[in-house]
C-alpha cells in the first residue's frame, strides 16, 4: 500500500547484488509477509492518528521509509540519482505517489474505519485503468478492461451502500481515502514519461523521492500543526514500523519479487490488502463489518483484476 499497487513498469531494475538472506527466502513467503505488510499499513495509520496529527503521521512513516531504504543503499554503496533535472521530477513524483495519498489516507482514517480505507486502496488499478487509456496511447481499452471498470464501479457503490443512501458512511472520509487512491495511478503515469529512462536502480529513485516528501511533509507539518506534545509507545511505534516496514521494507521487498517472478505476479499483492487489512481492522480494532463491505470488497477486486488483463 506504501506504494503503488502496482510495480513502477519501465524503470531499469536495479544491478544485481549478492544474493541476500531476504531473496533467499522462498518468494511465495515473501508475497505473503508484503501482503500483510501492506495490510496492516492501515490499521497502524489508525493507530498513528490517536496521538499524532495526519500530516505528523505520513511525515513519520516517509521519514522512517527513506532511513530504511537510505541503509539499503548505503550498504550496496549504492549513489543517489543526480542531476537538477531528475530530482525535479521526483519531487513531483513524491507529492503525487508520498505526500498526498499518506497524508489523505491518514485524514481519511479520522472518520473511516482501516478497513474501509484498504478497500478504497484497492480502487487504485480502477483508476489507474481510466486515466491510462487517455494519458498513455499504448495502453488501448479492451471490452474486458471496460467491464473490469464498471464491476469495479458497481463493488464500490455495494461497500458504500448506496441503495440506503449512503447512511453510516463518512461521505468526506470515504472521499479523501478515494482521492488518496487515485493519485497512486496518477502519479505512476508521470513517473513513466518522466523518469522510465533514468538509469539510476528503482531502490535509489524511491529513497531520494521519500527523501523529498520528508522535506515537503516536513513544511506542511510545521506550517499547520503544533509539535507533539507526548510521544505515547504505541501510537509511536506504529508510525514507525508503517515507516520503515510498511513503506521502506516494503518497497524492497516488492522489488525483488518484480525481478524473481515477474510485475504481473507480483502485483497480485494489491488483490489480498484489502482482505487483510478488514481482517485486521475487526480483530484487533473492534471496527464492525456488514455484510456489504466484503461482498462489495469482493467485486471491487473481480473488476480490478479485469482491468489488469491484457490481449495475448
Amino acid at each position: 500500500m506504501s506504494a503503488p499497487t502496482t510495480p513502477r513498469p519501465t524503470l531499469s531494475p536495479p544491478a544485481a547484488p549478492a544474493r541476500t538472506a531476504t531473496a533467499r527466502v522462498d518468494w511465495r513467503i515473501r508475497f505473503a509477509i508484503l501482503s500483510v505488510v501492506w495490510g496492516f499499513s492501515f490499521l497502524l495509520i489508525k493507530v498513528g492518528t490517536q496521538a499524532y496529527a495526519p500530516f505528523q503521521v505520513a511525515l513519520g512513516r516517509v521519514l522512517f521509509g527513506a532511513l530504511a531504504l537510505l541503509t539499503v543503499l548505503l550498504v550496496r554503496r549504492e549513489p543517489l540519482p543526480r542531476g537538477r533535472r531528475t530530482w525535479a521530477h521526483l519531487a513531483v513524483a513524491a507529492l503525487l505517489l508520498n505526500t498526498a495519498p499518506f497524508s489523505l489516507f491518514s485524514y481519511a482514517e479520522l472518520s473511516i474505519p482501516s478497513s474501509l480505507a484498504g478497500i478504497c486502496n484497492a480502487t487504485s488499478p480502477l483508476w489507474g485503468m481510466a486515466l491510462s487509456m487517455v494519458a498513455l496511447s499504448e495502453d488501448r481499452p479492451t471490452r474486458r478492461r471496460f467491464a473490469g471498470l464498471g464491476l469495479g464501479f458497481l463493488g464500490v457503490l455495494t461497500v458504500l451502500g448506496a441503495w440506503q443512501g449512503f447512511s453510516g458512511i463518512d461521505a468526506k472520509g470515504t472521499a479523501l481515502a478515494l482521492l488518496a487512491s487515485l493519485c497512486y495511478p496518477i502519479g505512476w503515469i508521470y513517473v513513466r514519461r518522466t523518469l522510465a529512462s533514468v538509469p539510476s536502480s528503482p531502490v535509489a529513485l524511491t529513497g531520494a523521492q521519500l527523501m523529498l516528501s520528508t522535506l515537503q511533509l516536513l513544511a506542511v507539518s510545521a506550517a499547520f500543526t503544533s509539535a507533539p506534545a507526548s510521544f505515547p509507545l504505541w501510537p509511536t511505534l506504529s508510525v514507525i514500523a508503517l515507516g520503515a516496514l510498511g513503506t521502506g521494507m516494503a518497497l524492497q521487498m516488492q522489488y525483488g519479487l518484480v525481478t524473481e517472478v515477474g510485475p504481473t505476479t507480483a502485483q497480485m499483492v494489491t488483490y489480498f490488502i484489502p482482505v487483510i487489512a478488514t481482517a485486521a481492522g475487526v480483530a484487533l480494532l473492534g471496527e464492525q463489518l456488514h455484510w456489504n463491505t466484503p461482498v462489495g470488497a469482493a467485486i471491487v477486486l473481480a473488476g480490478a483484476a479485469l482491468t489488469q488483463t491484457r490481449r495475448r
